[in-house]
């Protein structure tokens, strides 16, 4: 044992001069960890770019549904104007316009040399046809119902209004059709694009004759059988299909799976508060007023819209040149707008439809910001058909509306007595004449800027946001795709659609 310990202590002594044993230092040095870099999922390409298509529908864009077909007949058709992100209007077949603002006359002239996608020209008559058969679609028919006559030659159309309206060419990308095809399936257009299909299905074709003669991102897009939402969403998951346009917080909003891409545009759809300014005590302007201080706008667009919208004071979008973004500095706080409401009597009822989870969510955390800050408000959660006879008899203290706004931001449906939204019966002789003044004026801003500051001190309805409409495609195969309200390949020339090399 003896012999033992010291041939230990000999080992260990041995160990020491030659350095292999260290004692730990006081203060160790810690190496980061080893990364392992994690490997990308490889990128996925089709072999053909599809959109989704309902065979048993029609491609006319004036009475088609809303949806996929119009996906597909953007790409068909273009308009006297085309409306850009911020809502101006930018002419299209059209390369000028006059207009008389004593007699209401518009005169537009065509640009020339335009031709169809069968090669024969574009000439006015196509156009007031076109014009006239949208002033009888659902879809058109109220944003054209100042129009008295249309008129044309070869390269000019005359539109006589009812009033003034100096906004007018801002409706005026609705889709233009040749004469004598707007029966077929898919009537004639001027744009990228033209409609063909064979045993195999239907697609699109690359138009050689389009006047722009800028480059399309792919000669042929197939188009697939998806005869309803559902199919559609199914196509789009399995890859089938490429791109849709979704609202993402509709009644039906759109779930998707794996790596897609979502982008919003823009849109003139406006969530509000509407007001029963016809009783007590919402005919009081002073709780009206301390009712819209105490809204969150961009809380609300942000928590509950997810993004896919914008916050708003105004009844106009603030992507517009005309929203009056220096009128927000002067809204009052919440505290100080409560000052001069009085006591309520009763509790205020917010109505809301409750199919909409995501208008029932605002609405439940508007009227719980009310309460906790002094006004009491009860939200009402009613069905449809029950929400809206409430508003039609007037039934209500507060609702939660929207309304689709033309691109000229006319809010005389909102606004006029005879309005048809006009649900809380706001009648007030200052809005009226400023509601004349915007539709007459050359300075828009400005008769804009002066609407919205009336509006911002009577508050007939309380503006919350306005809703985005979204573009999905299926990642890293567009590329560049900067999506309008009206037009999902808006910059079409500057797109680039990536497929699988053959």
């Amino acid at each position: 044992m003896r012999k033992l310990r010291k041939l230990a202590v000999l080992c260990l002594a041995l160990l020491l001069l030659s350095g292999c044993w260290q004692e730990e230092p006081e203060t160790p040095e810690l190496l980061p960890p080893v990364q392992e870099e994690e490997e990308e999922p490889p990128v996925l390409l089709p072999e053909r770019f599809a959109l989704p298509y309902s065979p048993g529908q029609s491609l006319n864009p004036s009475t088609c549904a809303d949806g996929m077909q119009q996906v597909a007949a953007s790409l068909l058709y273009e308009g006297l104007f085309r409306l850009d992100a911020a809502f101006t209007p930018q002419p299209q077949l059209c390369v000028s316009y006059t207009y008389d603002p004593e007699s209401f006359r518009y005169v537009f002239t065509l640009r020339s040399g335009i031709l169809f996608s069968d090669g024969s020209l574009l000439t006015g008559r196509d156009v007031r046809t076109s014009l006239d058969l949208a002033r009888t679609s659902p879809r058109y028919q109220s944003r054209l119902s100042e129009i008295v006559s249309i008129s044309a030659k070869d390269d000019t159309v005359t539109v006589v209004l009812s009033g003034p309206n100096s906004g007018f060419p801002s409706l005026l990308d609705v889709p233009i059709l040749k004469s004598g095809t707007q029966d077929a399936a898919a009537p004639v257009g001027t744009g990228p694009y033209f409609f063909s299909e064979e045993e195999t299905g239907a697609y699109l074709i690359a138009n050689q004759s389009w006047w722009k003669n800028e480059e399309q991102p792919v000669d042929r897009i197939s188009l697939v059988d998806a005869s309803d939402h559902d199919a559609m969403l199914y196509r789009f998951s399995s890859h089938e299909v490429q791109l849709i346009a979704a609202d993402l917080t509709g009644i039906s909003p759109v779930s998707t799976t794996g790596s897609v891409a979502c982008l919003d545009a823009a849109a003139t759809l406006l969530q509000y508060i509407g007001c029963n300014t016809a009783r007590a005590p919402l005919d009081n302007p002073a709780l009206r007023r301390a009712l819209s201080a105490g809204i969150n706008r961009s809380y609300v667009a942000v928590a509950f819209l997810s993004g896919h919208g914008t916050a708003s004071h105004f009844p106009v979008s603030p992507a517009s040149p005309l929203y009056p973004k220096e009128l927000e500095e002067k809204m009052p706080a919440f505290s100080e707008a409560l000052v001069n409401t009085g006591e309520l009597q009763r509790p205020l009822t917010l109505l809301v439809n409750q199919e909409n989870s995501f208008k029932l969510a605002i609405a439940n955390y508007l009227a719980e910001t009310w309460t906790a800050g002094g006004l009491s408000v009860e939200v009402q959660a009613l069905p449809w058909e029950e929400y809206t006879a409430a508003l039609a008899a007037g039934n209500f203290d507060l609702y939660y509306g929207e309304a689709r706004l033309t691109a000229d931001w006319n809010l005389s449906s909102l606004l006029a007595p005879a309005g048809t939204l006009n649900y809380g019966h706001w009648s007030h002789p200052e809005t009226s004449r400023l509601l004349t003044a915007y539709a007459s004026a050359e300075d828009r801003t400005a008769a804009m800027k002066a609407l919205c500051a009336h509006l911002q001190d009577q508050v007939p309805i309380l503006p919350v946001c306005f809703k985005s409409v979204s573009v999905l495609t299926q990642a890293n195969v567009v590329e560049g795709l900067q999506p309008t309200a009206a037009e999902p390949f808006y910059n079409l020339g500057q797109c680039v659609i990536h497929l699988k090399e053959a």
